[in-house]
């Protein structure tokens, strides 16, 4: 096993690893991909206090997320698609985060079924919900939730309509991939990867195939037709507190990146909120994440929980999410790199990668719990929540 100090060298191997087509859509953004490369950069901007003569024994990083106990506030963010990065992908995350202590929540546009993860992890996982137009598959899809004992149900709110990606229009995106003859050339370099795709039967939308009227196992271009044609563009808050009503347990609003917005999350009596832009994938020009976090912060204070996604590379970047006033993170691409470059062992490796960063990290800055983070244990510059007015 190669020798992992940092995300960037999982990237390295995950980019090695798998095919171009789904790398890509692991790492890349809508349009210029401007706030894609914001939500990571921006986070360098803001500067770590060292403190010294501090005793830093006996630390921890444990706390809670959204009623949970957690070795770290950190969750595995649903990532679509995760089983084209490496065989059974989603089973192999959802166990590593079991392992680690850590949440792990299913995308709607999973690989794996929410059957199969529940059969194949012991302990409850979240599950992302994208609100379909079928309104009888998306019943369908919140039962199949319930069964599954899922313990929260987080609802994605940036995705009514399909930002443009335009990586994934060149590399005609689809799961299973269609067989060009680029593509073939490239899975032929990527020879670990097609040997875990040969043994597994588990190559489409498993929360879709067989669930969802006129949809295909066998026809990858009906079953994205069908996919990108049922996002609801008609998605409202009245619709959200159907399936508020519909789920009747724990409610995490994903997507939230204006004040506005969390204000209403809050009055609406979510258990949580995700301060996301969808990693940089819909509304390119939109700010950081963590650019916008100090303004939802200080909108709804502690009225309802704050996470935050999108950008987080590093313990490091953790740690400042908290310290501006989050109770909890979420990673995307850090565990996808991590999959994609050695199954659940890079997962694993993700999240010890993180864990390591984020308690040496806290040490240097004087602190010995995680949950005593905060805007002291920063250098804030000038401008950075001034700056646009937000």
């Amino acid at each position: 096993m190669p020798v992992i100090t940092c995300i960037e060298d999982l990237k390295a191997l995950h980019r090695a690893r798998v095919p171009r087509m789904f790398y890509d859509y692991a790492d890349s953004g809508s349009y210029t991909q401007q706030t894609y490369r914001e939500n990571s950069a921006d986070f360098a901007r803001l500067k770590l206090r060292q403190r010294v003569a501090v005793d830093m024994s006996g630390r921890s990083t444990a706390t809670r997320m959204a009623g949970l106990d957690v070795s770290m506030p950190v969750a595995l963010a649903p990532v679509g698609m995760t089983g084209m990065q490496h065989a059974d992908g989603e089973i192999l995350a959802a166990r590593a985060a079991a392992q680690a202590g850590v949440p792990y929540c299913l995308s709607t546009m999973s690989i794996c079924s929410i059957e199969d993860v529940a059969a194949a992890v012991p302990d409850p996982f979240m599950f992302q919900l994208y609100v379909m137009k079928d309104q009888e598959f998306l019943a369908g899809l919140i039962e199949r939730a319930k069964a599954a004992r899922c313990s929260a149900l987080v609802l994605t709110l940036d995705l009514q309509i399909l930002g443009q990606r335009h990586r994934d229009l060149k590399n005609g995106l689809s799961a299973p991939p269609r067989l060009s003859l680029p593509m073939l050339m490239d899975m032929a370099t990527r020879w670990r990867w097609g040997m875990g795709m040969l043994r597994t039967r588990r190559r489409f939308f498993g929360n879709i195939v067989g669930h969802a009227k006129g949809v295909s196992a066998g026809d990858a271009a009906s079953l994205m037709h069908w996919t990108a044609a049922q996002f609801d563009e008609r998605l409202d808050w009245d619709k959200v507190a159907r399936i508020r009503d519909m789920w009747g347990g724990k409610l995490i609003l994903k997507g939230i990146l204006d004040p506005d917005d969390a204000r209403i999350a809050a009055d609406f009596g979510a258990d949580a909120i995700i301060v996301s832009n969808h990693g940089g994938r819909q509304l390119d020009g939109a700010l950081s994440a963590i650019r916008m976090l100090p303004h939802i912060v200080a909108a709804v204070g502690d009225r309802v929980e704050i996470h935050l996604d999108s950008g987080i590379r590093s313990g490091q970047d953790v740690l400042k999410v908290l310290a501006l006033g989050a109770t909890g993170t979420w990673i995307g691409r850090a565990y996808i790199h991590g999959l994609g470059a050695m199954g659940e062992a890079g997962v694993t490796a993700a999240l010890e990668v993180i864990r390591k960063e984020l308690d040496i990290t806290m040490a240097l800055c004087g602190e010995t719990r995680v949950t005593d983070l905060g805007r002291h244990n920063l250098l804030v510059p000038q401008g950075f929540e001034t700056e646009y007015g937000a």
